[in-house]
């Protein structure tokens, strides 16, 4: 980092708000990830962002040169790095950090909560200059590689353990997926201190349990059809489906990470195929909003202690056009669709450029 008083600072910032809405381990466990490849050759990453308070995300451009410094568990300086390309991409917590977006050889990252699962590698001092923390890994990636295969070369090289995040007081539990403007994707996970890189041939994300759990959960949906299903003809009798999507007659619907992946896989697989990158983008979109969950709908059983029930809900989707290096988003107050086009901004500026994702839902009227 550029400079620990400010984090300090945001820590600090953080723990207060944590504390007025009375928890200090918000859930967010709901977040879903896809990707679409388009006729044109475009590659579009898109996902929600789920949490139970707003995280204050932002839209942040990382020029070229940003200098950056690891987190270690034990307080030492980390392994540094300047930044080799440009990113652009949400933050959280008014950090430096890209949470989800992609740099300027169409390299894209998303971090994705990973609860009950996650087990960071373990660590030394001797470990301390080539040490990241997990909230860090992302915009590591980022700042440095170009294609998937360089992340899969160079991953390995890097110490993640435990770090305790100073707003919350724990290690926030995340995994990682990378896509490429060539359509490869990859998922990271740290478990039982061990380093797991998947192949991710469908380019789909969700959160718990472990990436080739949910691959090989997709046997339980061989059943699964784009068509419509034919008359099942049962002696003298013929049952019709009651109408369309009965190819998908069978897909879980709750908002828990096995159902929320096999319905992404299932959507994401069955679409048209888009002619554009922009066709592309608003196709996944469309996708997402079977996604969004709206607050209350999925919520903590008991309230805090001031009364407040803690719900996930949709703060933000975004979706990032690989081949033309755009990042858009949506947020939880306004619908509007708007974008960040990282060719068009400075990528040798002297420091990183913060975006407003902020603003209201404008309704026109048409009477």
């Amino acid at each position: 980092m550029k400079s620990r008083h400010m984090l300090r600072k945001v820590f600090a910032i953080l723990l207060i708000a944590l504390l007025l809405v009375g928890s200090l381990t918000p859930p967010a466990y709901a977040c879903t990830g896809i990707r679409l490849k388009a006729e044109d050759g475009s590659v579009v990453h898109a996902r929600t962002m789920e949490f139970a308070i707003d995280i204050h995300s932002d839209v942040i451009v990382v020029p070229r040169g940003y200098q950056r410094t690891g987190t270690t568990p034990d307080g030492k300086a980390g392994l540094k790095w300047g930044a080799k390309y440009a990113s652009v991409g949400a933050n959280g917590l008014g950090l430096p950090l890209i949470v989800d977006g992609l740099n300027e050889r169409g390299l894209a990252v998303g971090l994705f909560y990973f609860p009950t699962t996650a087990g960071y590698m373990s660590y030394s001092a001797s470990d301390a200059g080539k040490t990241l923390a997990p909230w860090e890994m992302g915009s590591w990636i980022l700042d440095n590689f170009a294609t998937v295969e360089e992340v899969k070369a160079n991953v390995s090289k890097v110490v993640v353990p435990d770090v305790v995040f100073e707003g919350w007081g724990f290690s926030p539990p995340v995994h990682y997926v990378v896509h490429d403007a060539a359509g490869n994707s990859i998922v990271i996970e740290y478990v039982g201190g061990n380093l797991n890189v998947h192949d991710n041939p469908l380019g789909v994300m969700s959160n718990s349990p472990t990436f080739d759990w949910h691959m090989t959960n997709l046997r339980n949906y061989v059943n699964f059809s784009l068509t419509n299903v034919p008359p099942v003809q049962l002696g003298t009798v013929k049952l019709l489906p009651f109408g369309q999507g009965s190819g998908m007659l069978g897909l879980p619907g709750d908002f828990t990470p096995p159902s929320r992946f096999v319905r992404a896989v299932a959507f994401s697989q069955s679409v048209l195929p888009s002619n554009t990158g922009n066709d592309a983008v608003l196709q996944a979109f469309h996708i997402l909003n079977n996604f969004d969950i709206p607050k209350g709908a999925a919520r903590e059983a008991e309230k805090d202690e001031h009364g407040n029930i803690l719900a996930d809900y949709t703060i933000w989707t975004s979706a990032n056009d690989l081949k033309a290096k755009r990042f858009y988003f949506r947020t939880y107050e306004n619908s509007q669709i708007r974008m960040v086009d990282l060719t068009s901004m400075n990528l040798n500026a002297r420091d990183i450029k913060t975006i407003s994702m902020k603003g209201n839902e404008v309704i026109q009227p048409l009477s």
